[in-house]
Formats: C-alpha cells, sequence, structure tokens
C-alpha cells in the first residue's frame, strides 16, 4: 500500500496508450487510485472507502482528495484533483450528487482514466444529469463503475474500491461475480467465505460501463474460472451476446440468476405465440443458445459456482455417493430422482471391491450407505470411496455427512475425502443434508483442499446437474443450420412484409410453403359460385373460413366450418359465413393428425427473432406447454426442442395409434427458423397452428402473420383516436 511517502511517478499531462491492454485495465487494475471525498467520519462512504483500500492491500498510488484534510488513515490528502503529484487511473467519486458533475469534468480534462460513482446521479432539480455524466464520459472514452452502485473488489489486485467497509481478508479464488444489485452482491461476497472471488462488481445503473463489459475483461484474466451474474436488464445486447460466445469459446460457464420473469407482454400480445412467451422467452432462448447456466434464487448462484469454480471437470456417467445413514441415502435417492442427476452404473468389479470391505449385511450399491458396526470405519470409508470413485461411469464423487466441526467422525470423513481426492481426477464435493450444519470451519479447509462443501441436498444436487448441463453442452456437435431459400424468395417477403398490410392466411400459408414447411391446400373464394369450383378442386371433406380482413382469430366469431362432406354441406356453411362476415373465404382439406403442435415467430427487440414450438390443445392454452429458441435452428436441435415438450409422448402413439413422424416436425420447425432468421425483423408476432401431425409427416393448417409495419400503422391509428 503506497502512502505520502511512498516513490510517486513523474507527473504527466495526457494518458497513456492502453497498447494492448483491456480497455477496463484503468478501471479495475489501476496503478493509482485517487479517493475523492475522503473523510475522518466514521461509517461514512468517505472513511470506508479508504479502509477498504487500505485493507484490500493495494499496492499502487493511492491518495485522498478533501480539502478539510491534510491526511486520512496515513494516506496523504489533497484540496482537488488537480493538485495531485499525478494524474491517477481510477477516480473514485465519493461526494454528493450535486458535485459529482464538477469531479467527473475535473477528472475529464486532466485526464483521469477511469471512474467509480457511488452516489444515483439523480436530482429533482436536474433529471438530466445522470445523462450528462454518461455522454461525457462516453465522449472521453472513460469507463466508469456505476452510478448508483457499491464499487468493486479486485482480489488478483488487492483492490477494494467500494464504500462499506468490512474487516475480513479476502482470499483470491476464480469466481467473477457481477451484479446489477449491491446487497445481492454483498450478500454472498461477504457471507459465503467458500465462494473465493477474483473479481466481484456491483454495476450499478451501468451509465458507460455494463455487465457484458466486465464480463469481457474476467474472460481475459488466467484466474477466472466461472462468471457469476444476477442480472435486472441487459443494456447493451450486443456485447452480452459478443460476451457469452467469448464465454463459450473459453469453455468458461456463466451462471445467471435473472429477476423479472413477468408475464406482462401476455396481455399485448395478438398471437398465441407472444401471448404464453412472455417477457421471459428470449432470455431462455439465449441463455439456451450458449450454455449459460440460469438459476432460481441466490443459494443455487452460490452452491453452482462453487461446484464449477473447481478446477476439475466432471467426467462422463453419473454421480457416486457414499455416506453414514440409510435413511438419508433414502432422502438423497428421492431427490436426485427429482432433480434428473442419475448415479453411476457401477460394474462387476467396484460391487466386488465394495463387498471385500464392507461389514456383513451392508448392500454393495450406489448409492452406498458404509456405515456398519463402527470398526474400523475410516479404512472401510476409504476403500470402498476410492472403489467408487474409479468406477468408469462415475462423473463425479458425492461424500453426504452433515459436518460438524472438530467432531471426530467428520474430521475423519474429511480425510477421507482429501485422500481418495489426491488419488482421482475427478471432481469430489462434500454434501451436507441441509444448510443448519455447524459445518464452517471444516467446510472452509475442505474448499480449501480443492473439495467443495455444498450445503443443503436440494441445492447441491441442483449444481451437480446444472454441471452436467454445462459438461453435456461442451460435448454437443455443431448443428447444421438449414439451407437458405433462393433470394428472390426472401426479396419477395421482405418487401411484402414491409408493407403496413396484414398477411391473409391464404398469403400465411404461401410464406410457409415457399419457406419448405409442409402447409394443407388450400384456396380462396369471394362468391358461392367459386366456393363450389375450389370445392371440387381441394377436394372433400374440407374446411372454410372467412377470410376478411381484420379477422385474425377466426373461431372466435364463428368463423370457421369443419368437415364438409359434400357440395350442400358447402353451400349452406358458406351462406351462413357470408351472410354474417363477408363473401371472401378459404377452403382447405381436412388435415388428418393424431396430435398437434404449434409453431411461432416472435421478435426480440435486444435480441431478434425466435422460433417457437408448443403443445396443442390444452398443452398451449392451459399448460404453456413450450420451447423457444433464437432463430435459425438445425434439425437435431429442433428435435431437442420437441422432446422437452410435455406432450411429447402423444407423438408416440397411445392407445394402439401409429406413431408420429417426429423427425418431419423437427424439419419443418428447422424451416420455420429460416423463415425467422429471414424475415424476423419484420415480422412483430407469427402463429402456424394448428400443425397437424401423423406418421405420414404433419402439416401446417392455418398461419397468422402480423407484419411489424401493419402492427404500427393499426397502434398509431389507436394512439390518434385516443388524443
Amino acid at each position: 500500500m503506497s502512502n505520502q511517502n511512498s516513490a510517486l511517478k513523474a507527473p504527466e499531462n495526457t494518458r497513456p496508450d492502453l497498447g494492448n491492454r483491456h480497455p477496463l485495465t484503468p478501471l479495475l487494475a489501476p496503478q493509482s487510485v485517487a479517493l475523492i471525498g475522503a473523510s475522518t467520519q466514521v461509517d461514512a462512504a468517505g472513511n470506508d472507502m479508504v479502509l477498504e483500500l487500505l485493507d484490500g492491500g493495494f499496492m499502487g498510488h493511492a491518495y485522498a482528495v478533501n480539502p478539510k484534510y491534510d491526511e486520512i488513515e496515513g494516506i496523504r490528502c489533497y484540496a482537488a484533483l488537480s493538485a495531485l503529484p499525478e494524474v491517477v487511473d481510477l477516480a473514485v467519486i465519493a461526494v454528493g450528487n450535486g458535485r459529482i458533475e464538477a469531479v467527473l469534468d475535473e477528472a475529464i480534462e486532466l485526464g483521469v482514466g477511469a471512474a467509480v460513482i457511488f452516489g444515483s446521479a439523480y436530482l429533482d432539480e436536474d433529471p438530466q444529469l445522470s445523462e450528462r455524466i454518461r455522454d461525457k464520459a462516453r465522449t472521453a472514452g472513460m469507463p466508469i463503475c456505476g452510478a448508483n452502485c457499491m464499487g468493486f473488489y479486485n482480489m488478483d489486485q488487492g483492490l477494494r474500491a467500494f464504500p462499506q467497509h468490512i474487516a475480513r481478508d479476502f482470499r483470491p479464488g476464480g469466481v467473477t461475480y457481477i451484479s446489477q444489485s449491491g446487497s445481492v452482491l454483498t450478500g454472498l461476497l461477504w457471507n459465503d467465505q467458500k465462494l473465493r472471488f477474483n473479481l466481484a462488481v456491483s454495476a450499478g445503473m451501468e451509465l458507460v460501463t455494463t455487465a457484458a463489459d466486465y464480463m469481457d475483461y474476467a474472460l481475459e484474466q488466467p484466474s477466472t474460472r466461472v462468471i457469476a451474474l444476477f442480472l435486472e436488464a441487459v443494456r447493451d445486447p450486443d456485447a452480452f451476446v459478443a460476451a457469452l460466445e467469448k464465454a463459450r469459446q473459453k469453455e468458461i460457464p456463466v451462471v445467471v440468476l435473472k429477476a423479472g420473469r413477468s408475464e406482462a407482454a401476455a396481455a399485448l400480445a395478438v398471437s398465441h405465440s407472444g401471448a404464453i412467451a412472455g417477457d421471459d422467452a428470449a432470455y431462455q432462448a439465449l441463455f439456451e443458445r450458449y450454455g449459460v447456466i440460469r438459476v432460481k434464487s441466490l443459494d443455487e448462484l452460490a452452491a453452482t459456482s462453487l461446484l464449477l469454480s473447481q478446477p476439475r471437470r466432471m467426467a462422463a456417467g453419473g454421480i457416486a455417493a457414499i455416506g453414514d445413514s440409510g435413511g438419508e441415502r433414502e432422502v438423497l435417492m428421492d431427490l436426485a430422482d427429482e432433480a434428473n442427476v442419475p448415479f453411476a452404473a457401477i460394474n462387476d468389479d467396484t460391487v466386488a471391491s465394495l463387498k471385500e470391505n464392507l461389514d456383513p449385511g451392508l448392500e454393495p450399491i450406489n448409492p452406498l450407505d458404509a456405515w456398519g458396526t463402527g470398526n474400523n470405519y475410516q479404512q472401510i470409508f476409504e476403500h470402498c470411496w476410492q472403489a467408487l470413485m474409479d468406477d468408469p461411469d462415475t462423473a463425479m464423487g458425492v461424500f453426504m455427512a452433515d459436518l460438524t466441526s472438530r467432531f471426530w467422525l467428520h474430521e475423519s470423513f474429511a480425510r477421507v475425502c482429501r485422500r481418495v481426492s489426491m488419488r482421482s481426477t475427478k471432481p469430489v464435493v462434500m454434501l451436507t443434508n441441509h444448510v443448519g450444519t455447524d459445518s464452517q470451519d471444516l467446510a472452509m479447509r475442505l474448499c480449501r483442499a480443492g473439495i467443495p462443501v455444498l450445503d443443503g441436498t436440494e441445492q447441491g444436487l441442483s449444481a451437480i446437474r446444472h454441471a452436467m448441463d454445462y459438461r453435456d453442452f461442451l460435448k454437443k456437435p455443431q448443428d447444421n443450420l438449414p439451407e437458405a431459400v433462393g433470394l428472390d424468395i426472401s426479396l419477395k417477403w421482405r418487401t411484402r412484409l414491409s408493407q403496413a398490410q396484414m398477411l391473409d392466411e391464404y398469403e400465411g400459408l404461401q410464406l410457409l410453403q415457399d419457406y419448405g414447411v409442409p402447409t394443407q391446400a388450400a384456396m380462396l373464394a369471394d362468391s358461392l359460385q367459386e366456393a363450389l369450383q375450389a370445392g371440387e378442386q381441394v377436394g372433400y371433406p374440407l374446411v372454410l373460413k372467412t377470410a376478411m380482413p381484420g379477422i385474425l382469430h377466426k373461431s372466435d366469431v364463428g368463423g370457421v366450418k369443419l368437415n364438409l362432406q359434400d357440395s350442400a354441406q358447402l353451400r349452406d356453411a358458406y351462406e351462413d359465413i357470408n351472410s354474417r362476415l363477408g363473401s371472401r373465404v378459404l377452403l382447405a382439406g381436412m388435415a388428418q393428425g393424431t396430435a398437434e403442435v404449434a409453431f411461432g415467430v416472435l421478435n426480440d427487440p435486444q435480441f431478434g427473432p425466435m422460433v417457437m414450438i408448443a403443445g396443442g390443445g390444452i398443452f398451449i392454452e392451459v399448460l404453456r406447454d413450450r420451447q423457444i429458441a433464437l432463430a435459425p435452428v438445425g434439425q437435431r436441435d429442433a428435435r431437442e426442442m420437441i422432446d422437452k415438450l410435455a406432450m411429447r409422448p402423444l407423438l408416440d402413439g397411445l392407445r394402439g395409434q401409429e406413431a408420429c413422424d417426429v423427425d418431419a416436425v423437427a424439419h419443418a420447425l428447422s424451416r420455420l427458423s429460416l423463415l425467422a432468421s429471414d424475415l424476423g425483423d419484420l415480422i412483430a408476432e407469427m402463429d402456424v397452428n394448428p400443425v397437424k401431425v401423423s406418421a405420414a409427416g404433419c402439416v401446417a393448417v392455418d398461419a397468422l402473420v402480423v407484419p411489424k409495419a401493419a402492427l404500427e400503422t393499426e397502434q398509431q391509428s389507436v394512439q390518434q383516436e385516443t388524443h
């Protein structure tokens, strides 16, 4: 830690060229720091940030800035930034909102490299303050942490730029933790000492520097093993996607706790696709594309990050588990089944080794209860545990014990874990049965030995399942994307969709046909005579639907007549629809199928076009059974989407029915995803519902296409009428 007696760099008037350094180096790894607003007031941000810097062990040059003092906590204090003997890399600003802009102006004029702004940068009398600060910093190329943030810890640099002080040493590790909530940051940073961080950032308002930028920096650090995120929103979608792709290339897992999974968009949606997707659909699709691990709670975030921060990657197969309780083993088996965590299928050699070592009456199975008489228990556990770990189908080892520090039995279990772990290349974890065990001291020692301790069976198993999913994601071969259509086809439909006019169902079916999605044969008619002629060409039985403009959901207005068997029924149906709704109709053959699905296309303003498949009927209306992916997707990935549907068993044929051609559905979904990729920027929403599925393939029966231009025109008209 430097003070006023340290050797200082010569003053400089301009910032040096960063060269090959990361753009966030002046912010996160500065060589010199100015603490603006430093003070001697106990428990105030101005004093706490000085104590944090001192306790972190920062080895660069540090200056306090406040005209009231000559020194604070042993650090020399200056009246202003301009009075410092050098232009610092980082200015940490802890002043009132009314002074932030003036301080930032001075920092920019001097050429300071970066800033941390703790304050909210908001004034009732000056609502544009934060925007001006953002614009000035961006123009100057100055990264800023905040505003309205708690700063960061960079353990690799021994630097804490933080407005609240806790007198504790933190061991550096491999978890990068980026949070858009300060309290969520300290909830783990200060309270779960099993987690060891290399970087922990409270991103705040992200006026300039976003979560994506911090991710990019972390991905360049050799110490980063896993990135944990608490997200409320993504403010730079392109940079965020680029960071996820970089993480995938480097095989560094990203774990996300995303807040705000609301359904607010559903009430505004025109189509079923928009209604059942919800606001969170794009995040779900994005995370699945890049193998992002999504968690539901802070506990799950901590457990998953802890597991993935250990250096060993999970092998193929399932888990091998050992413990000292038959009852706890049964609970583990029940919960593992619910979490879809498989146990390793141990081979005959492993079974024989277990039999040789276990006390009489104990079953040589996985998971293993190895406690018998207690005689020679440590040798029994070690030999059995080693046999389980050596089994070819063991992906990782799980030792179950409610750890109590300094208790002789649990200390010996820990020794067994350490010894077996040293002889294996596979991950080994300790799993407690509940989170209230007195395990902190022993757990810390195990974690330092490279053996994570996961607190609580459920969240521990969730972490293990996430690790398995990430393992499988990395091994997944790249899918072949669908073959492109001709340029003339895409240009034709881009021109049509650019018009401020809704597509009718007939056009929607033509659009699907042009992109290779099988559709039911259909014809338009505008009179009874045309309808009768079309009926003969299409063939009976057939469906008659209104094709009058503006009617989106035809069945809601009695605009659909099914299973018309002959011309007489067609005549009656046409006359009814004509009298109520209008003369224009569409005729189509009665598509046959043993099951129904629904397709959809959506366009997210941040992450672009998406394709959706949902179960038909009750599955889409009530159960909201759907899968969503960023477009385009290959046929293999489309098949995986289908396999995740709750209605998937219906496609295999029930009660003597033939199994459906699932590959045909996957092919059609992949083709639709190409349509979404080509044209999605012009489509607000698109429904293909129902899609009839049978052993012979699949066929789209109906299509609702809402061009963005048409929707915007309609919304403008409504606004004008309202005003």
